[in-house]
């Protein structure tokens, strides 16, 4: 049989696209390479969506009219190059549910760092002012699972560069872009710009009626401003001056944010969440929320009460005065610059995991002002060797258990162990929630 529709990939965004699909009366397959999570099965299974695990059938996929598939997917793959040599389009999940989304508005968050954090603080903004709206993305649902069950007025959504690469018409009423720094290289030929340009194409298809708001000091962002004519209205945020137009600063303790001439303010020391990379996140947020019309004291309520994100800079416990934090969604060498530079305390720093190619110079100052000691957590370790062996005491762990033992026998009464890898977790976990868990667990049972 030929299908309209085959996706490759069976996790939240390919069964998702699935589930849309078949409420849209697509004839519709499921190809996934490994196997399938049961109750991704499950959910296939009760809608008789036909599906394959444990390879791709060739003759299948590429007589398919259009393909969908997983953001994990690179284009180098063979399966993916001969649908492309076939001419059959190959769309990102995003850019299929973009097709059924209606009259809805979207607020669209990228970045290399805080995208997570910026995409909950957004939401909650939402939810304070009694929207009628949804978490999708890499956060929440997919988008397409989304539209397919419960449609909304607003989606609130995080994606990734992967979900931008095969965007066609996908196109946010407001956009986002929290920083560029060097992160997924290996996705992009290890160069920074084709990272960037990546990152860009979330205003692709933007407008002059639509937003984006970016990091004015951000010099990734600055390089492809001064390169390329974009035409939604930029809005900025930034720490470094007072913004006379439209836009989000801090001046001293007070955080300014200006949508439309309308003044907004609120003392840094009234956020909820501490540090300065918290507050690029809150004013980035409340930009967002601003533009889409949410009430003022919906913000302020939002800033004061969120609550901190599971797995970033998540304080798991004290033990004989020792703080344990849990930063293992920290998968870049910037998100762990941040997590370095809002301690004030002695660190026995937890690192490693699949090396994106970093360049750990970037947090080398930090490491010689901060850092007592490195516990290497990964299969592969040379990397942060190199880097750091002339600076502080390494250690090598084979285990999480014994990574949080040998930085327990390090720490002492007033030092913090932070375990912020900077790298991919696939050698050793599952993912980073579950590298997190393992943390917490093992901290527990010390």
């Amino acid at each position: 049989m030929n299908y309209k529709l085959v996706i490759l990939g069976s996790g939240e965004s390919g069964t998702g696209a699935a589930l849309l699909a078949h409420k849209m009366g697509i004839s519709v397959f499921v190809s996934e390479k490994n196997s399938i999570a049961e109750k991704y099965k499950l959910e296939l299974a009760q809608r008789n969506i036909p599906f394959e695990e444990g390879g791709h059938t060739e003759e299948i996929v590429l007589k398919a009219a259009e393909i969908v598939k997983s953001p994990g997917i690179p284009h180098k793959v063979d399966m993916i190059q001969k649908a492309i040599g076939k001419n059959i389009p190959v769309l990102s999940e995003i850019e299929f549910a973009y097709r059924y989304k209606g009259n809805s508005k979207i607020v669209c968050i990228t970045g290399s760092n805080g995208k997570t954090t910026t995409t909950s603080i957004c939401y909650d903004m939402f939810l304070k002012d009694n929207q009628d709206v949804s978490l999708v993305g890499n956060i929440g649902y997919s988008f397409a699972r989304q539209i397919a069950t419960k449609p909304t007025a607003w989606y609130v959504m995080e994606i990734s560069s992967f979900q931008l690469d095969d965007i066609i018409d996908f196109r946010p009423d407001i956009a986002v872009i929290t920083n560029i720094t060097p992160d997924h290289l290996d996705r992009y030929n290890y160069e920074f710009a084709l990272y960037t340009k990546a990152k860009f194409k979330i205003a692709k298809n933007q407008t002059k009626e639509d937003y984006l708001i970016l990091c004015k000091e951000d010099k990734a962002t600055n390089d492809y401003l001064n390169e390329h004519i974009l035409h939604p209205k930029i809005l900025f945020f930034t720490m470094n001056e007072s913004l006379n137009t439209d836009g989000a600063y801090v001046n001293g303790n007070e955080m300014m944010i200006r949508v439309n001439g309308e003044p907004f303010s609120i003392s840094i020391n009234d956020l909820s969440l501490k540090g300065k990379h918290n507050q690029y996140n809150s004013m980035a947020a409340g930009i967002s929320s601003r533009v889409a019309e949410i009430r003022n004291s919906s913000i302020r309520e939002s800033l004061r009460t969120f609550s901190a994100l599971e797995h970033r800079m998540e304080t798991v416990a004290f033990i004989r005065g020792i703080e344990f934090i849990n930063d293992s969604k920290a998968t870049n060498l910037n998100s762990v610059w941040y997590a370095l530079e809002s301690i004030q305390k002695p660190i026995v720093l937890i690192l490693g995991g699949v090396d994106k190619g970093n360049d750990y110079s970037e947090i080398e100052s930090l490491v010689k002002e901060k850092v007592k000691c490195i516990v290497c957590l990964g299969v592969e370790n040379s990397a942060i060797h190199r880097a750091f062996d002339s600076l502080v005491k390494i250690l090598d762990a084979n285990n999480i258990d014994d990574a949080v033992r040998y930085a327990y026998e390090q720490a002492a009464n007033g030092d913090v162990v932070l375990l912020s890898p900077a790298c991919a977790s696939f050698d050793l976990f599952k993912n980073y929630e579950d590298r997190g868990e393992q943390f917490k667990n093992s901290v527990r049972a010390l």
